[in-house]
């Protein structure tokens, strides 16, 4: 007999948690500050990882003044959508654990600080869209993470309880975010380390977090953090 989930909904943080998109990003913004006369080291990007447009923004103004934000969101998307139609990867384990996911009827969210038409194509790319009853992007909100608006958003679309929520996220500003909302969340570092501060798991991959968080109940064999 299968035991009861201990959720009513599943959400879902998109680059860097399904996808394999934040080196992809990177790339593509060291691209396009260079495009502008602007060329840095990769890890100075790592600032804006997890973090909104608004938000990076402010954080690359800070080293370039004068930076002019609008062409570099050209040039960024000009080189992010090329990179992106060479292929995206998807994060190991997604497809089974999604597939498990639909078969157990247990409604699913996105909850991103993408741009909205960047997360519905880049989910369309990846042959994902269909698994996910709504998707919430930065476009959605007043605040953007680690504000716990777009997560809380998720809820009331879905009708459920925060506390019924469990949440995978990769960075610390997502899984702030959700851990402020009141949710269960399993962090899986991509690109940088975790303390896990925000985090009641932290796991090596997704399969692993959901069965350290009890979403597989059957399968859960240890816990992390």
């Amino acid at each position: 007999m299968t035991a009861a989930l201990p959720y009513s909904a599943v959400f879902f943080d998109l680059d860097g948690t399904l996808i394999d998109t934040e080196r992809l990003g990177l790339a593509a913004g060291q691209a396009a500050l260079a495009a502008l006369g602007h060329d840095i080291e990769p890890a100075f990007l790592h600032q804006l990882i997890g973090k909104d447009r608004d938000s990076g923004g402010a954080i690359l103004r800070t080293h370039m003044p004068d930076l002019d934000l609008d062409a570099l969101d050209h040039h960024w998307s000009l080189a992010a959508s090329r990179l992106q139609q060479e292929g995206i990867e998807l994060k190991p384990g997604v497809r089974s654990l999604l597939d498990d996911l639909a078969a157990r009827a247990l409604p699913c969210a996105i909850v991103t600080s993408s741009q909205a038409h960047s997360a519905r194509e880049k989910l369309s790319l990846c042959g994902l869209d269909h698994y996910f009853t709504t998707v919430v992007t930065v476009n959605c909100v007043q605040r953007a993470k680690p504000a716990p608006d777009a997560y809380l958003l998720a809820a009331r679309r879905l009708d459920v309880p925060p506390a019924r929520c469990l949440v995978f996220e990769d960075s610390d500003t997502g899984a702030e975010a959700a851990h402020t909302a009141g949710m269960r969340v399993v962090q899986i570092p991509d690109i940088l380390p975790t303390a896990g501060q925000h985090a009641h798991y932290v796991a090596a991959s997704l399969l692993d977090g959901a069965r350290a968080a009890g979403l597989w109940a059957s399968l859960r064999t240890k816990t992390f953090g």
